[in-house]
């Protein structure tokens, strides 16, 4: 994924898609209550970009995926249509993941008291925005 987009984009574009997908991710941290952190990976678990402190990136990015890959089958499976989003809720807190445009997911790190609506806005939005940058970067499909 890194490659297709260095092949697609500039030096100098690269240089700024990562600052703005950086720049998405700290505002997403000052616009959510109770944010523990945020990931941007590609579909097929490449990390791109992250805004974490006491989890490691890499691993949450192929999780991620892996888990992407279940929840697409099981929206498959029962008609409910292509993957938009998923929440899991664990004794200290949530794990929310978004479709980031066509080759890219947001997840998202809470504490236990976040607003749940809250999350899924803020997260709805800026998944919108990533996968805005990621899609424009990258033209209408992904190349190895």
């Amino acid at each position: 994924m890194r490659r297709a987009i260095r092949q697609r984009v500039g030096r100098r574009q690269l240089g700024t898609l990562e600052a703005d997908l950086q720049g998405e991710l700290r505002s997403l941290r000052h616009r959510l209550p109770h944010f523990a952190g945020a990931v941007v990976a590609s579909v097929d678990g490449l990390l791109l970009a992250h805004d974490t402190h006491d989890t490691e990136p890499s691993g949450l990015a192929a999780l991620t995926a892996a888990a992407l890959g279940v929840a697409q089958r099981l929206a498959d499976a029962t008609g409910q249509g292509e993957f938009r989003e998923s929440l899991v809720r664990g004794e200290h807190g949530y794990v929310a993941t978004y479709a980031a445009g066509s080759v890219c997911v947001l997840t998202l790190l809470s504490y236990p008291d976040v607003n749940v609506g809250r999350l899924h806005l803020e997260g709805r939005r800026s998944a919108e925005r990533i996968g805005a940058l990621l899609d424009g970067a990258l033209g209408p499909k992904e190349v190895e």
